[in-house]
């Protein structure tokens, strides 16, 4: 997992081939004007997911995985307190891994919780278990998806 800035994101470009591409989609898009939904960049191998959803208790999230997918997850309004456990400390999973959706739960609690305010993002790979939209209120932020 990596936390950071946006301003701080050319830092990790050189980490995979597309995320050059995403973070230049970042700065270059009005992203605030986006309505929520799915934002095709580079086909299936780089899509936005725009939401913007009531914030959920801590209680409430599960921690999520993905095999075939990065994600970089960019908060725009509101903060979301995401949380984050290693896959490999997982043993508690809700149900099997859907290939279909890419994506697997876990009743484990999160080592961490990290506030994410606006302009600042969360970067989980796939060993990366999270938990988002944690937040008392709304929650404004963009997924990216980035093929592994």
């Amino acid at each position: 997992m990596i936390f950071s800035t946006l301003s701080q994101s050319d830092r990790y470009a050189a980490l995979h081939p597309l995320f050059p591409r995403a973070f230049e989609y970042m700065r270059n898009t009005d992203l605030h004007a986006l309505m929520p939904g799915v934002y095709q960049i580079v086909g299936d191998d780089l899509f936005a997911i725009v939401e913007h959803v009531p914030g959920r208790t801590r209680d409430d999230a599960k921690l999520e995985c993905h095999r075939r997918y990065i994600d970089i997850q960019l908060v725009l309004d509101g903060t979301d307190e995401m949380g984050w456990k290693t896959l490999a400390d997982c043993n508690d999973p809700v149900d099997e891994y859907s290939a279909e959706r890419d994506i697997r739960f876990f009743n484990d609690a999160p080592s961490i919780w990290v506030a994410t305010p606006p302009d600042h993002f969360c970067l989980f790979f796939p060993e990366d278990a999270h938990a988002p939209l944690v937040s008392d209120s709304f929650i404004r932020k963009v997924i990216f998806k980035i093929a592994v």
